[in-house]
Order: C-alpha cells, then structure tokens, then sequence
C-alpha cells in the first residue's frame, strides 16, 4: 500500500471553542431528525440477526470495506460484530475481499441513524468502535465531528467500552474533551506501531509516517 497519504491540516490550532457549548446544547435537546426508511430496514435486519443470542455485541460504525469488522470477528469469536457504513460501494468491496467470519454481519447504513433506533430498541454493546473517522478538519465542521454531532447523545447512551482511532490527535483531544463535559472519563494515547493494522487507513497512515492515537471510554456511568 502506498504512504501518500497527507497529515491532517486544519484552521483550528488547539480544541475548538464552541465544543463545550456546543456539546452541552446537545445533551440538553432532544435531536428530532427524521430517521430514513433504509437506516430502518439494516436495523431490522440486524435485530433479525441477532434474534435472541446472549451474547456479547460489537459495533464497528463507519466500518468503510469491513476490514476491521472481519479482524474483530475473529478477535472476539465469543462475541457478534455489526459492521456499518454508509457506502454500497466499500460494502461491496468487503465481500470480494474477505470471508466474512457466521459472527460478522455488515451492513449499509447511516451510523446516525441507526444508533438512534439501537438506543430506543435498548441495545447495550460491549465495545464500540468508531476507527478513523472522517475528521473534517475546518473550524466551521465542528458539528459534523461525531463529538460535535447532534447524535452525540445518542452514542453516549449506548454505553460499552469506545475505542477511536485517528491520525488527527485533536480530534482524540476533542472526543476526551467531549465526554469530560458529559461526565465521562477518557485516556489518550499514541497507537504502538507493532501489530497487524486493522484498517486500510491504519496501514496508509503507517506507511505515510503519520503519528496515530487512541481513545478508550468507558461509556456507562
């Protein structure tokens, strides 16, 4: 793979002023979207899935050609993992390139949605993984930031443990900052070079030099 790839630059040069502010407005309304009728078939599909397996429930949200689902499958075999993206095309490449693992299903999405309808059905997963996400680096994105997001809430209701990763270590920054002001507690910390990279972006990055870090919340009061 090559190591192209260019390091996040942004017009911001420390945590975005309005996080706080903008955190705490979230918490404090209820976001009213309309959910879509696709995000509600996937959903149903997953609950089918699912159906009445006690066990423990993975999900790895933004999962881009399912590379990291079909590592944590197989990293936690004891365990179901629901890969979701927005994209038909990434999906598709999943299928060509791996064998997804009886404990996998992947699933064409919008992460926003489907969290909302996961958090009204009463799903409390185990881990949660958001792995890479799209960082959208200007100032005036702050609310497209999964941390600035008015599904925010939503995530934090879920519970579970939450890993991200990202080579932009202001969004880790922002994240922790994000889930201090909901009364969550974070640690931050550069991602070891050794091991398998689990996602195509992760082997970029690593190949293109970048420093990546890692958030781990506990996301349960």
């Amino acid at each position: 793979m090559f190591g192209n790839s260019r390091a996040v630059t942004s017009n911001q040069g420390g945590p975005h002023s309005s996080l706080a502010d903008t955190v705490r407005r979230h918490l404090g309304h209820v976001w009213r979207a309309p959910l879509a009728d696709h995000d509600r078939q996937a959903f149903a599909r997953a609950e089918q899935w699912l159906g009445d397996q006690a066990r423990p429930l993975i999900l790895d949200s933004g999962c881009g050609t399912g590379r990291s689902s079909v590592w944590l499958a197989r990293r936690y075999p004891e365990a179901l993992v629901l890969g979701l993206d927005q994209s038909a095309h990434r999906l598709e490449r999943a299928a060509r390139r791996f064998e997804a693992p009886g404990n996998l299903l992947l699933l064409r999405t919008d992460c926003a949605g489907f969290w909302r309808l996961a958090e009204s059905a009463g799903w409390r997963p185990w881990r949660h993984y958001l792995l890479y996400p799209n960082p959208w680096p200007k100032s005036a994105h702050l609310k497209r930031r999964w941390h600035g997001h008015p599904v925010f809430p939503h995530l934090l209701a879920l519970g579970g443990t939450l890993v991200l990763r990202t080579n932009w270590e202001l969004y880790a920054r922002e994240m922790a900052r994000a889930l201090e002001v909901a009364g969550r507690a974070a640690t931050v910390s550069p991602l070891s070079g050794d091991g398998e990279p689990i996602t195509d972006f992760e082997e970029k990055y690593r190949h293109s030099g970048h420093r990546l870090w890692e958030l781990v919340a506990g996301l349960d009061h």
